[in-house]
């Protein structure tokens, strides 16, 4: 039998759960092939003839136990590129939220940033709102959150390395700012970055952002950009993001994750992960955790 699909089942890293008992069950109930396992407790694998009609409930009932469930073509799974945003996704922090705390507007800005990324708020309003909370701000305080307060999202470096490894492009993309994104970029290994640039003079923040803005259209922009330059199509591209100025490049791309993702984002998404971390990525695309490359 030829199985059109594949269905991948994976758990938190942290704290791998993946009972054998409810792969066999679910592989059973659909008609699946012989179970593979990525990781032993934490990811397996199995083909389908046809996405189930019950994929969504099943989806919700697993998110009970703490699974995500993921369905995908068989065909040209393993991408050519990957496609990432930064804050919240590559980064376990928003970039402005932590300049803020720092400028003592923490509250203000972050309510506005929970808005804007769960797509309440017309995302070039809102930025130019929260750089402007931001003037007179030291440019030191911006290496000194790099130091203190910004942390990798688990997994990321073995996401980078692995399809790096095997050939792929990436690239970093983010609403946020170039201060950030360089930094980040390096450490992870992409390829290249793109992000807004925060205009200081004389040493201070000067409250506002260089223009254009780089936001929705501007990710979707990059992915139309880079793989015409690399000669991919859309359909070789792994996109990652967690808020509505992801959504453009998430749905255009071939596989687009909503990962811990605002939940008008989730609902836009066919690929979410909610409990794993970046490696998830990896094993949606069938590599186990021994071709980890990092």
């Amino acid at each position: 039998m030829t199985h059109s699909h594949i269905v991948t089942l994976l758990t938190n890293p942290a704290n791998p759960a993946l009972d054998p008992a409810l792969v066999e069950a679910l592989r059973n109930a659909w008609g699946g092939g012989e179970a593979r396992w990525l990781s032993v407790d934490e990811a397996a694998e199995f083909g389908v003839p046809q996405v189930p009609g019950n994929a969504e409930e099943i989806w919700a009932s697993l998110q009970d136990q703490r699974v995500d469930l993921v369905i995908l073509p068989a065909e040209g799974r393993r991408k050519k590129m990957l496609l990432a945003d930064m804050d919240s996704t590559m980064i376990q922090q928003e970039c402005i939220d932590e300049l803020a705390a720092e400028a003592g507007v923490g509250p203000r800005v972050a309510e506005i940033t929970a808005r804007a990324m769960n797509g309440e708020l017309d995302f070039e309003g809102a930025l130019i709102e929260r750089v402007g909370l931001l003037a007179g701000l030291d440019e030191a305080i911006i290496d000194h959150v790099l130091k203190t307060r910004i942390t990798h999202m688990p997994g990321g470096r073995a996401l980078l390395a692995t399809m790096k490894a095997d050939g792929a492009y990436a690239a970093l993309v983010s609403g946020g700012f170039t201060s950030f994104t360089a930094r980040v970029a390096a450490d992870l290994g992409f390829d290249e970055n793109r992000a807004n640039t925060l205009l200081t003079e004389n040493g201070k923040l000067t409250g506002k952002v260089g223009m254009p803005i780089l936001g929705r259209e501007a990710k979707v922009q990059a992915l139309e950009e880079i793989t015409a330059r690399l000669g991919l199509s859309e359909a070789d591209v792994l996109a990652v993001g967690d808020g509505a100025n992801d959504l453009g490049m998430l749905t255009r791309a071939g596989t687009g994750v909503a990962l811990h993702a605002k939940p008008s984002v989730q609902a836009q998404c066919d690929v979410r992960i909610n409990h794993g971390d970046l490696t998830a990525l990896l094993y949606v695309q069938g590599y186990t955790k021994s071709d980890f490359a990092a």
